[in-house]
């Protein structure tokens, strides 16, 4: 995994969102450029579409409610065109790897939010893997959102 840098990181937030409201409306893109290392989050109310490649490499979450708490819930879309499974076994392995970066980038580009609801911090991270490969296609809890915050 790549350590994390916040000066790497571009953040814009668009619609009605702000620096700490509204919550459940909430919907994060997160995209990179592989020259660069830079990172780039767009938080606003719907995934930012237009900053998404074919090489379909985003991070896709939002804040999701559930009967008695708040969690977390990630899309990363595992297969790319042409489908193959062996291209998309590789990709499987990088998300893996990088997912924790990507968490981190998330939780430190909406810090503020975190700073005015603690709470979200103990909510747990759901990874879902989309993928027409049943192999890659899988959900799975990451822990809570503080293992990603800058210590």
């Amino acid at each position: 995994m790549t350590k994390f840098s916040p000066e790497k990181l571009s953040l814009e937030y668009r619609d009605a969102i702000t620096s700490v409201e509204p919550l459940i409306s909430r919907r994060y893109t997160l995209t990179h450029s592989d020259l660069t290392g830079d990172l780039f989050l767009t938080i606003g109310n719907q995934y930012a579409w237009d900053k998404v490649t074919s090489m379909r490499d985003e991070v896709l979450g939002e804040w999701k409610e559930n009967s008695s708490s708040l969690y977390y819930c990630v899309y990363v879309y595992i297969d790319q065109e042409p489908f193959n499974p062996h291209t998309s076994a590789k990709r499987y392995e990088v998300f893996r790897r990088e997912l924790p970066l990507a968490l981190t980038a998330i939780r430190y580009g909406d810090n503020l939010l975190f700073q005015n609801y603690p709470i979200l911090d103990q909510a747990t991270v759901v990874i879902n893997f989309v993928s027409a490969y049943p192999p890659f296609a899988r959900q799975e809890n990451w822990g809570m959102f503080h293992n990603y915050s800058i210590k």
